[in-house]
């Protein structure tokens, strides 16, 4: 083969090549194009490491929402505020959150749809080798919380329970309950307020609870939705839907268990196999407002 030829071939090569990426970019920029179209069609729902996300965890991974026709999307957050964020940033259509928050948004200006009430519960525990087993032993003592949420209110009620100077509590902001965990078992603070499964995986540890939101009758649990993000017609019909899916979701885990998607419970909270086994009975009911007395409590802490 000549030197000419060769030449030839090489540039024949390159110019091919050079059209092949080129190809690619413009059908990456396509695929992009049509994957962010998409996902701005779909329904995106924020959700939490936590137990009461569970029936959207699962109406999403067994595809009930894909059954019944319609694109919603679970986005996962690893913190409460991050995940009230992004939907006041209009990254998400709805999320899971608590009345005190979903009040203070509102208050500040957020108009809010409550879909759900979830049956998400809170714990006050203490860390086992601070010795702490009543509330009253909370002086001088931190506790980690996520600022205006039920954490913080629970907290709050702590404090006038015991009989407390609220300034000789401290309150030290972790909005990731995973991390608040690890901070337990590391003996890094002296108390914390979980739901589940973190508050599971700290009994188990054998740390103290010293208050349940549930032995104050507070159920502050909640699904929102941004009333502008829902009031067309087609958000609407993907509301309608999101709904039946998440009610057929609460059936089936009702039906079988919550060890019996132990595997999506792991996946989206991380919790190990030992947490999931002693996980506690639970019930999930179908969608439905809060109730008034829990959106007045929260109102008037937030005063």
């Amino acid at each position: 083969m000549n030197r000419n030829l060769i030449i030839i071939l090489f540039c024949v090569f390159l110019c091919s090549c050079g059209r092949s990426y080129e190809e690619q970019r413009r059908i990456s920029r396509a695929e992009r194009a049509r994957l962010q179209k998409e996902d701005s069609l779909a329904l995106k729902v924020g959700t939490l490491p936590t137990l009461d996300c569970l029936p959207l965890f699962v109406a999403y991974e067994r595809k009930f929402f894909e059954r019944l026709g319609e694109d919603i999307r679970v986005k996962p957050y690893q913190s409460q505020i991050d995940c009230d964020d992004a939907l006041l940033k209009k990254k998400i259509e709805g999320n899971v959150t608590d009345v005190v928050r979903a009040q203070r948004m509102k208050h500040r200006g957020t108009a809010l749809r409550y879909v759900a009430s979830t049956n998400a519960y809170w714990q006050f525990i203490s860390n086992r080798k601070s010795r702490i087993h009543e509330l009253k032993q909370m002086e001088d003592k931190m506790v980690a919380m996520a600022r205006y949420s039920v954490t913080d209110l629970l907290t709050s009620i702590a404090v006038d329970s015991a009989k407390l100077k609220s300034e000789y509590v401290f309150r030290i902001q972790i909005n990731d309950p995973n991390i608040r965990l690890r901070m337990l078992m590391n003996n890094e603070l002296d108390a914390m307020l979980f739901t589940e499964p973190q508050a599971t995986a700290a009994r188990l540890y054998k740390n103290p609870v010293l208050m349940d939101s549930r032995d104050k009758d507070i159920h502050m649990g909640a699904i929102v939705f941004r009333e502008k993000a829902v009031t067309d017609k087609r958000r609407a019909q993907q509301l309608k839907v999101f709904i039946k899916a998440y009610n057929e979701a609460c059936d089936s885990i009702n039906q079988r268990g919550v060890q019996h998607y132990a595997d999506i419970i792991k996946k989206y909270t991380k919790a190990d196999d030992r947490t999931v086994k002693a996980l506690p009975k639970m019930k999930f009911e179908h969608a439905k407002a809060p109730r008034q007395k829990d959106l007045d409590r929260a109102d008037k802490w937030l005063k």
